[in-house]
């Protein structure tokens, strides 16, 4: 038989080919498209939760320098309001999906920890090397320099850590 009909087996290995190259083909897109989604989503993410925590740093930094904390104490509060302010904010919308406050909080805790937790260390080491946290006053330059500067450095190394718990389905996608 292969002899008498070379040519329908050559067009059928041909399509075969063509539909498992056609195939991997999409399956790449996809999963580029979903590296490309996943990577907006992290950038997302680490805007949503540096928003809750410049939020509570600032608080933090506020109060310490203007009643002239030691620059331990001053990152100790700023780093409690920074998580108290940024699971707020990621839970008030969390909430209003339907679950529960506890279910909420089980579906984001471990995420928002870790991607809080990692800005935080080096937003205050940011600020504390700057000299932020040394001001005198928060009407000195320096004091919103170190602020904006440790921003910065917050979301450099937010960024890849919500990007692979993302990746990796370990932080909702709840923002």
């Amino acid at each position: 038989m292969l002899g008498q009909n070379p040519p329908i087996i050559c067009l059928q290995q041909i399509a075969a080919l063509a539909f498992l190259g056609n195939k991997i083909m999409n399956q790449h897109q996809q999963e580029k498209n979903k590296n490309i989604d996943t990577k907006k989503l992290a950038v997302s993410a680490t805007i949503h939760c540096l928003t809750g925590c410049i939020i509570g740093e600032t608080i933090g930094l506020v109060l310490g320098v203007s009643l002239g904390w030691h620059p331990l104490q001053t990152s100790i509060v700023a780093t409690v309001l920074a998580f108290i302010t940024g699971f707020a904010l990621t839970l008030l919308p969390t909430f209003k999906q339907g679950l529960s406050l506890s279910e909420t909080f089980r579906a984001i805790w471990l995420g928002e920890t870790i991607s809080i937790g990692i800005m935080e260390v080096v937003m205050n080491f940011v600020d504390y090397s700057i000299g932020g946290m040394s001001a005198n006053s928060i009407l000195e330059p320096i004091f919103w320099i170190s602020l904006g500067v440790a921003a910065l450095a917050g979301f450099a190394a937010g960024y890849p850590v919500n990007y692979l718990m993302l990746k990796n389905n370990l932080k909702q996608k709840c923002h």
